[in-house]
């Protein structure tokens, strides 16, 4: 099947056939750039998403051969606030799993949701993320339109931080339940800490990968609606260097943006 491309504003995408020929497209992206810089940079940092959008793209970049991954410093997007390192639906869990297992990076700086000063940790991880000059971010967009999690009434455009503790409104909660990381929205953490938007906004490069039918509404609300913190996802549409990469079920109430080009 035919690939679609567009773009919308300053945001490129692509619709795939299916969720694993977009993940590999996202992937090869990824591993083009990450190449590309490896040329010119003695270290990467690199913003790594989790969540069940990013496993297949994740798969394929790990599987990618000649990826400089001993130059890169590696970032994730947010963890729960109170939650342990060992928890099924801990980010750090997560990526330990999925990535850092992996590959045999420079460094991986985890954030530690389970310690208890959040602020303090908060404060730290904004200084890391500032020193290693991040140049790309790996990521998805959540069913009401948060990245990482700014969800709508959390989100600012102008944030004066980069990492800040933030409470997760009950859609973002129930995505999370209906995912399977949780068995009920109760126990989903209330809190998490988070990159801001300004914070990912500043990254030279975003590639996103979003799949699924359950992601075709606020998909169509990211590309279509005034750009506000009503829809976060919005604001992706002004960065400079974003490719979105979709499948057709993220893609479904797109319409006329989709034919092929």
């Amino acid at each position: 099947m035919e690939i679609s491309c567009f773009e919308i504003d300053c945001l490129k995408v692509e619709v795939h056939p299916d969720k694993e020929s977009a993940a590999r497209a996202a992937a090869q992206a990824a591993a083009e750039h990450l190449k590309q810089l490896g040329t010119t940079r003695d270290t990467i940092g690199v913003v790594f998403a989790t969540g069940a959008s990013q496993l297949a793209m994740l798969r394929a970049l790990v599987s990618t051969p000649d990826v400089a991954w001993n130059k890169i410093d590696g970032f994730h997007m947010d963890e729960y606030v109170g939650i342990d390192e060992n928890h099924p639906a801990s980010f750090r869990r997560y990526l330990r799993e999925n990535l850092t297992s992996r590959v045999r990076m420079r460094a991986f700086h985890e954030i530690d949701g389970s310690s208890p000063d959040p602020d303090s940790v908060s404060r730290d991880y904004a200084q890391k993320l500032r020193a290693a000059e991040t140049q790309l971010c790996l990521l998805g967009i959540g069913e009401n339109g948060h990245l990482a999690f700014n969800d709508p009434a959390e989100a600012d455009f102008h944030d004066p931080a980069d990492v800040k503790i933030v409470t997760l409104d009950s859609a973002c909660r129930q995505q999370q339940t209906a995912e399977g990381w949780f068995g009920s929205i109760e126990e989903v953490p209330a809190q998490a800490i988070t990159i801001t938007i300004p914070a990912l906004l500043r990254i030279p490069r975003l590639i996103l990968s979003v799949s699924g039918k359950r992601k075709a509404e606020i998909v169509r609300r990211a590309f279509t609606e005034s750009i506000s913190t009503q829809c976060p996802a919005t604001i992706l549409r002004t960065h400079p260097d974003a490719t979105v990469y979709l499948d057709l079920e993220s893609a479904a109430e797109l319409d006329e943006m989709t034919a092929v080009l």
